[in-house]
């Protein structure tokens, strides 16, 4: 479980990016963070994920083993990066996998490994020589995945994983991420564009201008996207049911 309470960022340019956050992530959920560009959607994020360390307010994740730095929170926290591109390091499919386990000082066989699964997992086992320069931007996104898959994190952060995708890319990185919840993984996602994920999702917070204005299932916070400047997914205007970007 995370607990944020009363969390605060200001920027050193003065932005004060957001403004007394209270939350909670009950382990194994599937929470979805939207809202417009600059409402904070990153910022907090990338707090939860230790990238930054807030002005003030606490984000305490529950667990013993856990403790105050970012370095504590690498074994059980990862964060898939907006930009692909800025997250892969190796010259191959296979090496930017390993970079992870590897700097987590694991045994070579357990690097190989876990190596071996993630890249199975994201279904990159057939390029695992290929240089990372001529993937394509698919294929570049489900990297930046594996490579977080293979450091076996139980909460894994996906900022606008969406940015850049075509629909097939899009629909891909979906399937990935609803198997990754089957599984039990807590999966915290960020995004402007609902519609492509909200079917899947257990929770919806809506920010707006750093403060939290919405909260619970896409049902009822749906009605209310557009008072913050969110569009709602398309299925909500004629009143149906949730509408999956998975459905055939």
């Amino acid at each position: 479980m995370i607990e944020i309470e009363n969390l605060h960022h200001r920027y050193q340019d003065g932005t004060h990016a957001l403004r007394g956050i209270n939350l909670t992530i009950p382990d194994g959920e599937f929470l979805l963070i939207c809202g417009p560009n600059g409402s904070g959607k990153t910022t907090l994020i990338r707090l939860i994920g230790g990238l930054m360390t807030p002005t003030s307010g606490s984000i305490r994740h529950k667990r013993p083993e856990v403790g105050r730095t970012g370095l504590d929170l690498r074994p059980f926290v990862g964060m898939v990066f907006q930009d692909a591109d800025s997250q892969i390091v190796g010259e191959t499919v296979k090496e930017d996998v390993a970079f992870g386990p590897e700097n987590q000082g694991l045994p070579a066989d357990q690097v190989q490994e876990r190596v071996a699964w993630a890249m199975r997992a994201m279904g990159l086992d057939k390029i695992s020589e290929k240089p990372c320069y001529l993937l394509s931007g698919g294929e570049k996104k489900r990297l930046s995945i594996a490579g977080v898959l293979a450091m076996k994190p139980e909460v894994i952060l996906f900022d606008e994983p969406f940015s850049h995708l075509d629909y097939p890319g899009t629909r891909e990185i979906l399937r990935h991420m609803v198997e990754l919840h089957r599984q039990g993984r807590t999966l915290v996602v960020t995004t402007h564009d609902v519609e492509k994920v909200v079917s899947h999702v257990d929770r919806l917070v809506v920010l707006e201008q750093g403060e939290l204005k919405a909260a619970g299932s896409p049902e009822a916070v749906i009605p209310s996207l557009s008072r913050y400047g969110v569009r709602p997914p398309c299925y909500a205007v004629p009143g149906a049911g949730r509408v999956s970007w998975l459905n055939e």
